[in-house]
């Protein structure tokens, strides 16, 4: 079951993926982590997931990443007297804070926080910015508005208000009971919605512990003003690049996927691309060019996976939008230009003993060009130190739990198995050669160069590198 690439995929589950043999179909296809999205679907739709994707990790005796996405805080308009509304650009509209059902001079925006933070000139967007609106007149429990982008808004749709910032928490009440949840089934991974500064981070970490990886979705633009802060609270990113598409300018986006994959590769942590990146499988069974596109755009930057949202949670092509993504992320691996490209990319080399022991095994296994890199890792942060080389030769990380080799399918290039850790000296080359050798990477008499710590099992510990004759 080892990949013939380096970048991973994440499918998002939903109603047309939440069967057991939908679920075989999408990790055939390529896919390496699952997503549960808790915006939508109930728990038992999720435990009925969790408890078919456990099933498949056992029918194919590898690890496989689960990564529950809490919803986080949605600002909405509530509802409209006759279910919709029509704005013409340039007419003035009223905004209230309190109000069950309102027409144009009434519309209901049950939000305090966002009247405290209005001024005058801010822009207000409904819809995912179909509807753009600016502030006139802010006001405690009303605020005036006028049209500058009409059209028709419907009941509770979504509205972001870009450049503010929001006296809110990314966990509400139903993401703290869906945290419970989550961690109780056992997802590795938990991503947090709305990230807007560092502390936000920080009562999330508190409530999941070292029981699962937390993912920071960038989505704001306080977001980026915080960003190495929130890098070093945070396991891994996401890049949410729908709403981060509409709270800043969409021709700041692609500058910004490139800066936040190159300061998480600085940091060893795992950066997801998201968002619409074959946004036409939905309803066909081919991308566009320019999703193919996009998709090995985010590949030549060093992205550690790419994600899938709509299209395999409840697309009519699910398989094959995995696949298609899987043979995108295989041909841009294999153009001529890639490695120039991953090579030209490369980050300065953290002066720390571990970061400098990795990269040596790496640059060592390509001098001698050995078959594999194998990592002996407790926490994955050594086959991350490895990983964060980008090298040409596959990695295999072996650890003793099984938590840490699910987290590990994010990782750039690394293929995690599950196995006990040496005993000492003598049973480091044997424990490696033999798991190389299982997997597929090697042959007798091939060269490998094994990366571990001692003492063993110690977190953080890279101190070792090893040639050995499988």
């Amino acid at each position: 079951m080892r990949r013939s690439r380096h970048a991973k995929i994440v499918a998002t589950i939903g109603p047309a993926t939440v069967e057991l043999d939908q679920l075989r179909a999408l990790d055939l296809a390529g896919a390496d982590t699952f997503r549960l999205n808790f915006s939508h679907g109930t728990k038992d739709d999720h435990a009925r997931a969790f408890t078919a994707i456990r099933a498949l990790e056992r029918e194919f005796g590898r690890p496989i990443g689960v990564l529950q996405d809490l919803q986080g805080p949605k600002l909405r308009i509530g509802s409209l007297e006759e279910g919709e509304l029509t704005l013409q650009a340039g007419e003035t509209v009223r905004f209230v804070l309190d109000g069950a059902r309102g027409g144009k001079q009434a519309i209901p925006l049950p939000h305090p926080e966002i009247f405290v933070a209005a001024y005058p000139g801010q822009n207000l967007l409904i819809d995912d910015g179909r509807v753009r609106l600016s502030l006139e007149k802010p006001g405690d429990g009303d605020m005036i508005a006028r049209v500058i982008v009409g059209g028709t808004i419907r009941d509770q749709k979504g509205v972001n208000v870009p450049g503010a910032l929001l006296d809110i928490y990314p966990l509400t009440k139903k993401d703290r009971d869906d945290l419970v949840f989550g961690l109780e089934l056992g997802v590795d991974w938990v991503a947090l919605s709305f990230v807007q500064k560092p502390s936000d981070l920080i009562e999330a970490r508190a409530l999941i512990g070292e029981a699962a990886g937390l993912v920071a979705k960038i989505e704001t633009p306080m977001a980026l003003d915080h960003i190495d802060d929130i890098i070093k609270l945070s396991d891994a990113l996401m890049v949410a690049r729908g709403d981060l598409g509409v709270e800043i300018p969409p021709e700041n986006v692609p500058g910004r996927q490139k800066e936040l994959i190159r300061a998480c590769r600085m940091a060893a942590k795992p950066v997801i691309v998201a968002t619409q990146m074959l946004d036409s499988m939905v309803a066909a069974p081919t991308p566009t060019r320019a999703e193919a596109s996009d998709v090995a755009t985010a590949i030549y930057d060093g992205a550690d996976a790419v994600m899938l949202s709509a299209e395999t949670a409840n697309g009519a092509y699910p398989a094959e939008a995995v696949a298609m993504m899987d043979r995108i992320i295989r041909s841009t691996e294999q153009h001529r230009l890639y490695r120039s490209l991953i090579r030209a990319a490369q980050v300065d080399e953290e002066i720390t003993p571990p970061h400098a022991v990795a990269a040596a095994g790496a640059d060592l296994a390509a001098t001698i060009e050995a078959k594999a890199i194998i990592g002996f890792t407790a926490s994955g942060t050594t086959a991350a130190r490895i990983s964060r080389k980008r090298p040409p030769i596959p990695v295999l990380a072996l650890t003793p739990d099984d938590i840490v080799a699910r987290r590990m399918c994010l990782l750039w290039g690394v293929h995690s198995v599950v196995a006990s850790d040496p005993s000492g000296h003598e049973e480091i080359t044997r424990i490696a050669a033999v798991a190389a050798q299982r997997e597929g990477y090697v042959r007798s008499g091939d060269l490998a160069v094994v990366v571990f710590g001692l003492p063993f099992g110690q977190i953080g510990a890279t101190n070792n590198v090893r040639v050995a004759v499988c």
